[in-house]
């Protein structure tokens, strides 16, 4: 990281968390809390900073969009995570409407409904094939809301996506999210679990090693 950088991050105790996710604030806070980075994370809720309009058209476009969004109205570096599950038979769909797949957003329900309903046909041809899929998370962190220089982190976990909902934990598409090396979905893991492993967990831990010490 160059030294405007590390000099700025460092200049603040408080950093804004550019997101009103109920799940992905559980998460991130938890993540940065485990950090120990004597830096305060509030979610933009609590600063009545709404939601940006996210038209980029990939997960670092968005990133960035709402982490500056966040930053120019709290005039506070900024953080903002945009994640999504990638399933390559649909072209890499949900992708980045994962949370709006179904035309409602963050309606997990029906999100998972088409989801499922979408990769039928696919099962229907090839019975005995698993369905690969990735869930995705990019976090990107801005030390201004015009930071030429954001720092990004992008994890990627992979797993195989079912064709019905196991687990009652987590939120999203994780209930479809099969893990064959643990024999569970990502919605029968424990937070703890789920952390350690995710791709929010790895890109969060991406995101640290880049921070001066």
């Amino acid at each position: 990281m160059s030294a405007a950088v590390s000099s700025s991050a460092s200049s603040h105790n408080q950093w804004v968390l550019a997101s009103n996710n109920k799940g992905k604030l559980s998460e991130l806070q938890r993540l940065f809390a485990e950090a120990n980075l004597g830096i305060s994370i509030v979610p933009q809720g609590q600063l009545d900073i709404e939601d940006a309009v996210e038209d980029g058209l990939s997960f670092v476009e968005n990133a960035i969009i709402k982490a500056r969004h966040a930053s120019r109205i709290s005039g506070l570096p900024a953080i903002a995570d945009d994640s999504g599950l990638c399933v390559p038979v649909l072209g890499n769909a949900p992708g980045i409407y994962s949370a709006r797949y179904a035309g409602e957003h963050g309606n997990d329900t029906m999100n998972n409904a088409k989801l499922i309903a979408d990769l039928q046909p696919i099962r229907e041809q090839q019975p005995d094939a698993p369905i690969k899929g990735m869930f995705v998370c990019v976090l990107a962190l801005v030390r201004h809301a015009d930071d030429p220089l954001p720092i990004i982190a992008q994890g990627l976990w992979q797993g195989e996506i079912l064709a019905s909902l196991q687990g009652d934990g987590g939120f999203g598409y994780d209930p479809l999210f099969w893990l064959p090396e643990l024999q569970a979905t990502a919605a029968s893991l424990s937070a703890a679990e789920k952390n350690s492993i995710s791709h929010r967990g790895q890109a969060i831990h991406k995101l640290l090693a880049q921070l001066p010490l």
